[in-house]
């Protein structure tokens, strides 16, 4: 038909539509719960607004809000709407960036004077903001030159610096502001009324009206582009969300989050501490916290043992040449503390990975391929240095206790060892209850790397048909690699959907060539080994965080540092009380005896409050029936007349099994399938 033009579908199929038909008018003619949804669009792979006409030939998506694309739509608009309330509540201001960030955005602003938001301003900001969306504005995009974007924003420096940076060649990503289009030709804004206006690369949402679902979190510092050396600036974050409920959503998760924080659930169960007398990010363990790690690592070495892993142990500082062969000294010195000079002025680091050391292992003497794949493990402490701002409880530590194995295979051997080993990673974290996953692919960085581009295709390739073969969700990051060779991280979401890094596996061509290690062939010449890296907790401190987050505290039974407690209602309860903690003991539970020196209610309580799995009391019928009451955590209804040695069964069965009491049937001690 004349006058309408043929634009693709992202599924390939052609659809004919008017000439000057805009991508929201392609939606309209879509369906209008598309049009509804709608907040920018793709074309030619390229994010633009919903005003947009559209070109013949071009492959055209509909953006929707909900979702990951749609929403970051929504919270850079829903940032631009913060700032141009600031600006009204504060003539004056200064305004920098305000990109959308993981579930949600943030603004930076240098308000007049040295002023600092208060919690009561984010009240009035987030109610001229609501004003502005019941305005329902428009967003209108403007092409400026260079000079024009100058003299526009002559009153902002922050983005008279970022237009003289983009008018110089930097790219958006070297700016790291999210909200410019980069070129040296000109810049683009986005206007919102007669007198606000902010520089930015878009796209946006039609009209401020689409907004609404959204709420202001928190204020904090940040210097200008990271420097603190630049002026120090606030910054507001907030979230923004696709409807009412997917907000309060969101915020129902922040409140689990803070809620399973593992930092306060450490101090509250007495389980680790961090002393300003020993630094930043070195924790020490007490002796509860202790137990857990050590039944963690216990449980860990067994299963590595029936898997056929040899043990090995290494020393926490080496001379500097180690890391020069291997390269970490050229690639990763700035995650290394300084070195300490001794033996008349040689250079020693504390280590911050174990996998040289291993390697010096396997070239300690000539190796054969009947030895292969040899399978070297340990529980090996490391040091890293973590700018202060980033230390975090025991998640982001500079003191560190990896569970390190290092694979040494032939070439054929290469492709079933990562297969197995992606197997075993698996099945031992499902074992500790986690078993939702995905799997994360990083690939070779662009600037910081060693090694051909063929070895680089080849360790990439045998990762990605190794973990295609689990049967998950594979995920690409692009550019993640080690400076060495491509890793698989697996990815775990925990029990209120967060995701973690927990496992990494990396396939390594460089190590081998670098420490010139051999085995012999069956050929009687000399092969180079393939080297494989695996953290399977990625760290003790990390994944102890992790499952206490997990499970909100509320460890597996097998876990638990105390596992039983006895409460005798009286003093003259007490002979039979330590009579069954005696059975549960030699049933090989941990358990103790609270003496009825106050108040059985408060008693309850407090241990409930340690969150012990089973509480039992003893009282007048359980002495003269040999049975107690049992309080099993997760339930709020006490059984009274187990039979003892039918509990003590139950308990160690659901230990065995690796399970909770929360998961039991009904009935106290009856076990429970699996650890989630």
């Amino acid at each position: 038909m004349a006058g309408d033009v043929t634009i693709l579908l992202p599924d390939g199929t052609a659809r004919e539509v008017p000439e000057g038909t805009t991508a929201l008018g392609l939606a309209r003619s879509i369906g209008s719960r598309l049009a509804k949804a709608a907040v920018a669009a793709t074309v030619d792979g390229a994010e633009v607004d919903l005003g947009t006409e559209l070109t013949p030939g071009a492959t055209v998506a509909i953006v929707t809000e909900n979702t990951d694309p749609g929403r970051t739509v929504l919270r850079h608009s829903t940032a631009h709407v913060l700032a141009q309330a600031v600006t009204d509540l504060w003539p004056g201001a200064h305004y920098a960036i305000g990109p959308a960030i993981t579930d949600g955005f943030y603004y930076d602003f240098g308000l007049p004077g040295g002023a600092h938001f208060s919690d009561h301003d984010l009240e009035r900001i987030e109610a001229r903001m609501r004003e502005v969306m019941a305005e329902d504005q428009p967003f209108v995009r403007e092409e400026h030159t260079v000079a024009e974007g100058l003299a526009l924003f002559a009153d902002q420096p922050f983005k008279v610096e970022i237009i003289e940076r983009v008018s110089a060649g930097a790219t958006l990503e070297q700016e790291e502001a999210g909200d410019v289009a980069p070129g040296s030709d000109g810049v683009s804004a986005y206007r919102n009324n007669d007198h606000f206006v902010d520089l930015c690369r878009g796209p946006h949402v039609p009209s401020t009206g689409r907004l609404g679902h959204f709420a202001l979190q928190r204020v904090a510092g940040a210097y200008w582009r990271g420097d603190e050396k630049r002026p120090q600036l606030q910054r507001i974050y907030g979230t923004a969300w696709e409807s009412a409920q997917a907000l309060a959503d969101h915020l129902h998760r922040l409140e689990e989050a803070e809620r399973r924080d593992h930092r306060k659930i450490g101090a509250d169960l007495d389980l680790f501490s961090f002393p300003t007398e020993i630094g930043s990010g070195l924790p020490v363990f007490h002796p509860k916290g202790a137990m857990i790690r050590r039944l963690m690592e216990e449980y860990s070495r067994k299963r590595h043992e029936a898997s056929g892993y040899d043990f090995v142990a290494t020393p926490h500082i080496t001379k500097s040449e180690l890391f020069e062969t291997s390269g970490h000294l050229d690639w990763y010195a700035e995650g290394m503390f300084p070195p300490m000079e001794l033996d008349e002025g040689q250079k020693y680091y504390l280590k911050p990975m174990n996998c040289p050391f291993h390697v010096l292992i396997f070239r300690s003497r000539q190796r054969s391929y009947r030895e292969l794949p040899l399978r070297f493990f340990e529980f090996g402490s490391v040091y890293r240095y973590e700018k202060s701002g980033v230390v975090h409880g025991l998640s982001r530590v500079r003191g560190m206790t990896q569970d390190d194995s290092h694979i040494f295979c032939t070439a054929d051997q290469m492709a079933d060892e990562l297969r197995s080993l992606l197997v075993f990673v698996l099945d031992l974290l499902r074992d500790f209850g986690l078993d939702d996953f995905y799997l994360e692919l990083s690939t070779k960085p662009a600037e910081k790397s060693v090694g051909t581009d063929e070895e680089w295709d080849v360790a990439t390739e045998t990762l990605r048909s190794a973990a295609l073969a689990m049967d998950l969700e594979l995920v690409l990051d692009e550019g993640g690699g080690a400076f060495y060779g491509p890793k698989i991280s697996v990815q775990a979401r925990d029990a209120i959907g967060r995701h973690w890094q927990v496992s990494t596996i990396q396939l390594d061509f460089q190590t081998p060539q670098r420490f010139g290690i051999e085995y012999v062939g069956a050929d009687n010449a000399r092969h180079r080994p393939i080297m494989i890296h695996r953290a399977l907790f990625g760290s003790v401190e990390r994944f102890f965080a992790i499952l206490l987050e997990h499970y909100a505290g509320a460890l597996p039974t097998w876990l638990m540092p105390v596992q039983v407690v006895v409460l005798p209602v009286r003093d003259d309860h007490g002979d039979y009380a330590r009579e069954v903690a005696d059975r549960a003991r030699r049933a090989g539970l941990r358990t103790e005896v609270v003496s009825a020196d106050e108040p059985l209610g408060g008693r309850i309580r407090r241990w409930k409050m340690e969150k012990v799995p089973y509480i039992l009391v003893v009282g007048d019928d359980d002495v003269a029936a040999s049975t107690v009451g049992v309080n099993r955590r997760g339930s709020d209804r006490p059984e009274r007349g187990v039979d003892v040695e039918a509990f003590v069964a139950g308990v160690a069965v659901e230990v065995e099994a690796r399970g909770r009491p929360e998961d039991a049937g009904d009935g106290a001690g009856t076990g429970g399938g699996g650890a989630g």
